[in-house]
């Protein structure tokens, strides 16, 4: 049996590596040179030298990289780093991994599901642009030829995983979820603090003349100074006023109005409290220093936790969804969020009045469990409204009694969209399918009237199945839509569309097509006719 690489992956474009490589090595010289020459360590050009050789080492890492992969199974190594070999045995399936840029770039990797049920992704083939799919596209294929070849995959489907999918990672909203929750609590019990700092300098008296020097402290002193010169920043850094003589400080942090207020030479009176400036006040401008109330922590504390609550349901929907498919899209957290905007408007308020918490009259009483239960009630909602939905087979839409519009003869646009390029949806233009007097057609607009309409040839298809949205299906396709997976005359297609418009779809094609066109076998009954593929009412998978 051959052992060879049968599969071997480098990077594609190393021109520009290979010079970053070079500039690194003439670094590692320089340094070098310069540094027998001179002998000391604390030199600019050594420290040049020694930065570019570190580049160079990098890029050397991304320009030697390769993975390969034969009848043992995948190695992946460079000149930099030892090589590392996955056995096919101990690899259950090939899938594909997509990360995101700052810019909402699309990043595609091949990701490795190991037995054990880890994940390891590799360096290669990687796909940055549309340009670089085709040979991602082509080195994927060979890869998991190979793996059917000589190892035993779990599935033929290949999984995508995107940031909408149940196999994603929760590390990230925890971690910020934690850290938000943190600064909540730190806000929550700075509010006490703050409260009886602003409460004691709005009590403040001055000081009586005999009154021994540890009572200053917690009393109003005033003392005549001269401003020598002031610094105004009109960038983000702090504006200062400076003392003559430096008496009785050298310089004191203002804010920027408050700079602009004075002129050198200025006779001025100050107020201290605590051994700190408060108050500089001259005939023409005062400045105060300004003290926050406790109501202000406390809407910041409320508000920390609050924008905490949206990662938090974003944990939550994927432990909701943990016995998912892995590339399955999980359901969207807006509303959650919704939910606690509403909070936000009730409890903020609520905080900046009473940040101690609510006395014991009735009206804040009132107030508070008023909002608490329509923060319950809207978060009742939301939990109902991100339940995952599984596609179903059911009754016959006459069942029902309810007769859609589309057959009394009107036209009905209905927002659905085929996920393939064929001929009745050319470079995937459609955004909506029409039913009504004439053929299903597909449609660039929601109507009126059938303009540019296409129709749908449903003689040819066949009904596969139903099933929820995939991360292979593109982040075009909403949450709470359902696909239809059909075959085309022996070409798969896909139809995607909210669940009770994809059953009116396919029940409407069924018709069109008669009793030899668009048919679900398992839904087919003894009498010819056709069951209509609709949504259960839920079913959670808590």
């Amino acid at each position: 049996m051959n052992t060879g690489p049968e599969v071997s992956v480098r990077p594609l474009r190393t021109r520009p590596l290979w010079v970053v490589v070079a500039l690194g090595a003439a670094g590692a010289v320089l340094a070098a040179g310069r540094l027998a020459y001179t002998g000391e360590f604390l030199d600019w050009w050594v420290g040049g030298g020694l930065l570019a050789a570190l580049l160079g080492v990098a890029f050397l890492h991304a320009v030697t990289l390769e993975v390969g992969a034969d009848a043992y199974g995948v190695r992946y190594g460079s000149l930099v780093r030892r090589r590392r070999s996955l056995p096919w045995g101990d690899i259950a399936d090939l899938r594909v991994h997509i990360q995101y840029g700052r810019h909402g770039e699309e990043y595609f990797r091949v990701g490795v599901l190991l037995r054990d049920g880890r994940t390891r992704r590799l360096p290669l083939p990687l796909s940055v642009s549309r340009d670089d799919r085709p040979d991602f596209d082509a080195r994927l294929d060979e890869l998991r030829a190979l793996h059917r070849r000589h190892g035993a995959p779990e599935s033929d489907h290949l999984a995508v995983i995107s940031r909408r999918t149940a196999g994603r990672g929760g590390a990230v909203p925890l971690i910020l979820c934690v850290l938000l929750l943190a600064g909540a609590g730190l806000a929550a019990w700075l509010v006490p603090v703050t409260g009886a700092t602003k409460d004691a300098w709005d009590s403040a008296v001055p000081c009586a003349a005999a009154a021994p020097p540890a009572e200053r402290e917690a009393c109003l002193t005033t003392q005549p100074a001269v401003i020598a010169r002031t610094e105004v920043n009109s960038g983000k850094g702090p504006s200062r006023l400076y003392f003559a003589d430096g008496r009785p400080v050298d310089r004191l942090t203002v804010s920027r109005e408050g700079a602009r207020g004075f002129r050198s030479g200025d006779r001025v009176e100050l107020t201290l409290w605590r051994g700190q400036v408060r108050v500089v006040a001259a005939e023409h401008h005062v400045w105060r220093e300004h003290f926050t109330d406790a109501g202000s922590v406390a809407v910041v504390a409320a508000g920390l936790a609050l924008a905490a609550g949206y990662p938090g349901a974003r944990v939550l929907l994927r432990r909701r969804g943990r016995r998912l498919p892995d590339d399955e899209v999980l359901p969207s957290a807006l509303p959650f969020a919704g939910a606690l905007a509403v909070t936000a408007l009730w409890l903020l308020p609520f905080c900046y009045v009473h940040p101690m918490g609510p006395p014991a009259s009735p009206g804040p009483l009132a107030w508070a469990v008023a909002g608490s239960l329509v923060t319950l009630g809207l978060l009742a909602l939301a939990w109902r409204a991100t339940r995952i939905r599984t596609p179903q087979l059911s009754a016959t839409a006459a069942a029902t009694g309810v007769v859609p519009r589309e057959a009394t003869g009107e036209d009905v646009f209905l927002a659905a969209r085929f996920l393939e390029s064929t001929d009745y949806n050319p470079n995937r233009f459609g955004t909506h399918v029409v039913l009504g007097e004439g053929p299903p057609a597909v449609v660039p607009h929601p109507g009126p009237g059938r303009f540019a309409a296409k129709a749908v040839p449903a003689h040819r298809l066949t009904v596969k199945g139903v099933r929820r949205p995939r991360g292979g299906d593109g982040d075009g396709v909403p949450r709470g839509w359902h696909v239809a997976e059909l075959d085309d005359a022996g070409e798969p297609v896909r139809l995607t569309a909210a669940p009770a418009d994809l059953a009116r779809i396919l029940h409407a094609l069924g018709a069109a097509g008669a009793a030899t066109s668009v048919r679900c076998p398992a839904a087919e009954n003894t009498d010819g006719s056709v069951d209509v593929i609709e949504t259960a009412t839920g079913s959670d998978h808590a």
